[in-house]
């Protein structure tokens, strides 16, 4: 018997009805698109939460989402393998670069040493954005050590903020990170056959990750910012939601701060507070 409902669990399909219906919560929940060409994709990721709670089809599981129990439980479980999370070390360098050569320098003329420089890392994945980052303004701190700075990572999935956390990565990820940053702030692990790094602690104590869902109406964070990466991220959402979450990010960025978008995105007649400066570069008004 327990053979046979292995069995079903393994087989399980998902009905276009119930594609549509979860499809539907996802999109109003955290703003995530999910096409009808997404059904395969989605049935694939969510067999592994069927296996978890032992359930052998997407009808029991979708009931158990909208019950008070699963509302509770289950809905970060849920968005954990429904995300994608697709990043780099120095992915788009441009960006890295402009804040070495541009936004670094202006910053240390324009503010006291006292002030602290604060990063946005918004959609963070695993957290290599977050430490390309940190890499970048402690390269250029080494001229200026009076620099300070700290690094919010946030994004949806608790799973990956937790990897995001930990800073430790397969060597292949870290391929296109320059030898001289990989000897400062990469160390290898001591069992060789792991073939793995992870980020020295000097980098790791400037970053904090939080859970964050840009769909909120609000976002519960005090502070404000001096940049904000939002890069692959909008890709997701529809248009009028991409001006939603923008306007919403806008708001904790200061007026003369830096907001940057992906290659692939744009914002070309959005209602927002943003001056381009640079393809995918922009200046808070």
């Amino acid at each position: 018997m327990e053979k046979e409902n292995l069995n079903k669990l393994y087989s399980a399909k998902m009905t276009d009805s119930e594609f549509r219906r979860l499809s539907k919560f996802i999109t109003e929940y955290a703003g995530i698109k999910l096409p009808d060409v997404k059904k395969v994709m989605l049935q694939s990721r969510l067999q592994k939460r069927l296996r978890h709670l032992g359930m052998t089809g997407y009808k029991e599981y979708i009931d158990y989402i909208f019950s008070e129990t699963g509302l509770q439980n289950e809905i970060i479980h849920m968005l954990d393998v429904v995300s994608t999370n697709k990043t780099d070390f120095f992915r788009e360098p441009v960006h890295f670069e402009f804040m070495e050569k541009k936004i670094l320098p202006e910053y240390v003329e324009k503010f006291p040493v006292n002030r602290q420089m604060k990063v946005w890392s918004a959609g963070c994945s695993s957290g290599e954005e977050v430490y390309t980052i940190a890499m970048t303004i402690n390269e250029f701190k080494e001229n200026y050590p009076e620099l300070n700075y700290s690094i919010l990572g946030t994004d949806i999935s608790t799973d990956i903020l937790q990897r995001a956390s930990e800073g430790v990565y397969k060597e292949e990820k870290v391929e296109v990170v320059p030898i001289k940053l990989k000897k400062k702030y990469l160390l290898r692990s001591k069992e060789r056959t792991k073939r793995k790094v992870k980020v020295v602690s000097e980098l790791r104590k400037k970053a904090y990750f939080k859970r964050m869902n840009f769909m909120d109406i609000s976002y519960d964070i005090s502070d404000t910012f001096d940049v904000i990466f939002c890069r692959n991220v909008l890709i997701y959402f529809n248009r009028d939601v991409q001006e939603k979450v923008i306007n919403r990010l806008c708001s904790k960025l200061r007026p003369g701060g830096y907001f940057f978008i992906g290659h692939s995105e744009s914002i070309m007649a959005m209602d927002v507070p943003l001056k381009q400066i640079r393809p995918t570069i922009f200046i808070r008004t």
